[in-house]
C-alpha cells in the first residue's frame, strides 16, 4: 500500500487560502448590486439634508432616487446565490460556511440599511416641513412599490434605467404582472420580508441615534 501523500505546510496554507477565496468570491455581480444599493442613499443625503438645491435640479434627482430605491432591498433576492454556494457536494467545511454566512449577512444588511436610512432621511424632511403625518402611508407605499419592482427585477430581469431605455417594455411587463396571481403572490412575500427587516433596522437606528444624542449623554 502506498503511503498517503502529505503536502508541505506552506502548500496547505496556499490551498486553504485558495479555497477561502473560491468560497467568498461571489458568483454574480455583487459589486454592481452594492453600487446600485448605495445610489439612493447618497441621493437621499443630497436631497433630504440641509443642502439647498434649486427646484430644477431637486426634482430630477428625486425622480432618480425613487427609481433606484428598489435596488437597495433587491439584495435580499440574492439569497439564491447563497443557497447555490451552500448546496454543494461535498458539503462546505464549518470555517468556509462561517465566512460565507458572514459575507452575505453584511451584504444584506448593507443593502437594507441603504433602504432604511434613505427613507428615514425622507421622513426627517417631511417632519421638518410639517408633513410628518405622511410618513407612515408614504413609507408603506414605497415598500409596496419597491417589492413589485424587486419582482420585475428578479423575475423579468428589468432595471431602473429601463424607464429611459425601454419605457414601453417596462410598462407592458408591469401591467401584465400586476394582473396575474403569481407575481402578486411573490410581491406580497417580498413586501413582508422588506417590511419586517426595514422596521427592525429602523428601530435599531432610532435607538442608536437616541443613545448617541447629547440629551442621552446628559442623562448618563
Amino acid at each position: 500500500m502506498n503511503p498517503p501523500i502529505t503536502l508541505p505546510s506552506h502548500a496547505l496554507v496556499e490551498q486553504t487560502i485558495d479555497q477561502a477565496i473560491a468560497v467568498i468570491q461571489p458568483n454574480f455581480h455583487m459589486g454592481l448590486d452594492v453600487s446600485l444599493a448605495l445610489i439612493p442613499f447618497l441621493l437621499a443625503l443630497l436631497l433630504f439634508r440641509s443642502i439647498k438645491l434649486p427646484s430644477l435640479l431637486w426634482w430630477p434627482l428625486f425622480a432618480v432616487f425613487v427609481l433606484f430605491l428598489p435596488n437597495a432591498p433587491y439584495v435580499l433576492t440574492d439569497v439564491i446565490h447563497f443557497v447555490s454556494k451552500v448546496r454543494v457536494t461535498p458539503p462546505l467545511p464549518i470555517w468556509a460556511m462561517s465566512i460565507l454566512l458572514f459575507e452575505y449577512i453584511v451584504y444584506f444588511l448593507f443593502g437594507m440599511q441603504c433602504f432604511t436610512l434613505s427613507i428615514m432621511l425622507w421622513n426627517g424632511l417631511l417632519r421638518r416641513r410639517g408633513f410628518g403625518w405622511l410618513n407612515l402611508p408614504l413609507e408603506l407605499l414605497l415598500i409596496a412599490a419597491s417589492s413589485f419592482a424587486i419582482y420585475l427585477g428578479r423575475i423579468d430581469r428589468l432595471n431602473s434605467w429601463d424607464v429611459v431605455t425601454d419605457p414601453r417594455g417596462l410598462l407592458d411587463h408591469a401591467l401584465r404582472d400586476a394582473t396575474m396571481p403569481k407575481p402578486l403572490e411573490l410581491t406580497v412575500i417580498f413586501f413582508i420580508a422588506v417590511l419586517v427587516i426595514h422596521y427592525l433596522l429602523k428601530g435599531m437606528n432610532s435607538f442608536a441615534r437616541f443613545l448617541l444624542s447629547p440629551k442621552a449623554a446628559d442623562r448618563r
